[in-house]
């Protein structure tokens, strides 16, 4: 079918709830992709942080075609095999205790808050001050369920659906004096990402981060942390906050887990998970055999890539620097391991960049109107850099040649030694 017919189609039949790039992908291989015209593209953002192992990766395939001969699905009311074998390699990984399987990160997220209230209900009938309230953060983004919006801190996306879920206020993202006025014994937990991906790759620091556990901590509430497009590998580690040093309550992960297939995960404390019992939460389709099967094998192949995520990554963000310093447009540097993200002047040079980087046959994103943001398969190479590289310098030369000549007056680089 041509690209024709399929826009065609999509017009008649879908809820217009995407502004899709007009290309249709027929298959893809490592670190491409073809369309329907044979075209060859780079893939630098790898469906949104989810097919961190590329297209077509030989192990998954394998896992795929054996599993899918076997078992596909069944009840949560019966057993399968891979659900302990994954909940055992996400603890170790993570150092926490519980994992609980569901289809996406938005439902993950979902069950992250209905297990921080369950947990405060039971500290409330112990005769604790009632603890309900939550604070999430500003610029953050959760996903796109009800409990989801109401921590998303971008108006744009709650405004169109309130009232929401009700007992959530938004902390300035890493302002300590703020976090320290909002918090009180009321609150329940405190949700964070440790890397903001929709809201422009905005780490948080290390100071406030440290802040939003010792206050939990003392209070007997909980943290909790979206590791959804940070986590499993994207920053060089098992997990974003591993590089900060503390540990959260739970942990909600999803989109490379089972390398394309639906599947996320809720990890928690024994602590935590000592609130649930049968019949608190549940789902049909999350934790079947098939997912957990080909999540067992992507986190086989994930513990020989790390180390790939950290040398790409650094040779990554030297050439974005490089690029910078030579292109006033670029306001800032920002991102860890293979999460990263330029923020230019303009929100139409952006939109302007992605555009021609496509028709160069290279496919990043636009987020927060004004970031370009990578999130390249963990395989690349530098040579896979440097194609990026040169077609940005390009792109940014076209569409914006005046600024070129040295950068004044920009804000300086949030480095990475400050995570």
């Amino acid at each position: 079918m041509s690209l024709a017919a399929v826009k065609r189609s999509e017009a008649a039949l879908l809820l217009p709830t995407y502004e899709r790039q007009p290309v249709l992908f027929t298959r893809g291989r490592g670190v491409y992709l073809w369309d329907s015209t044979g075209k060859k593209y780079l893939d630098f953002l790898s469906g949104i942080g989810v097919n961190a192992l590329g297209h077509g990766h030989p192990a998954i395939r394998a896992a795929l075609r054996g599993q899918a001969s076997r078992l596909v699905h069944v009840s949560n009311l019966f057993f399968h095999e891979y659900q302990a074998q994954l909940a055992a390699r996400l603890t170790k990984m993570s150092g926490l205790d519980r994992a609980f399987f569901c289809n996406s990160g938005t439902e993950a997220w979902e069950g992250a808050l209905k297990l921080a209230r369950a947990y405060a209900h039971g500290q409330n009938h112990n005769g604790h001050k009632a603890k309900w309230r939550m604070l999430a953060l500003e610029n953050s983004f959760h996903g796109r369920t009800f409990g989801a919006l109401a921590t998303t801190g971008h108006a744009k996306y709650r405004h169109p659906f309130v009232p929401l879920m009700p007992g959530v206020s938004f902390v300035a993202l890493n302002d300590v004096q703020d976090l320290k006025r909002q918090f009180d014994s009321s609150v329940c937990a405190i949700c964070v990402e440790v890397i903001q991906g929709e809201g422009g790759i905005q780490p948080i620091t290390s100071e406030f981060l440290q802040l939003a556990r010792d206050l939990t901590e003392r209070s007997g509430a909980v943290l909790i942390a979206d590791e959804i497009q940070c986590g499993l590998g994207r920053t060089g580690r098992h997990f974003a906050y591993q590089h900060y040093g503390i540990q959260p309550d739970i942990v909600t992960v999803a989109k490379p887990l089972a390398a394309g297939l639906p599947l996320g995960a809720i990890l928690t404390n024994n602590r935590v998970a000592g609130c649930m019992q049968p019949g608190l939460h549940g789902t049909t389709f999350g934790g079947g055999p098939l997912a957990c099967a080909v999540a067992i094998e992507f986190i086989e192949q994930l513990e020989g890539i790390l180390g790939n995520v950290r040398r790409i990554g650094e040779y990554f963000w030297a050439q974005l620097e490089r690029l910078a310093a030579r292109h006033p447009c670029i306001r800032e540097v920002r991102g860890l391991g293979l999460m990263l993200g330029i923020e230019l002047d303009s929100s139409e040079v952006a939109k302007t960049v992605v555009l021609q980087l496509l028709r160069s046959g290279i496919i990043i994103n636009r987020t927060h109107e004004t970031v370009l943001r990578f999130l390249p398969p963990y395989i690349i190479q530098k040579k896979h850099v440097d194609i990026v590289i040169r077609a940005l310098d390009s792109a940014l030369l076209a569409t914006a040649p005046k600024a070129l000549g040295g950068a004044t007056n920009r804000r300086a680089f949030i480095h990475r030694s400050k995570v």
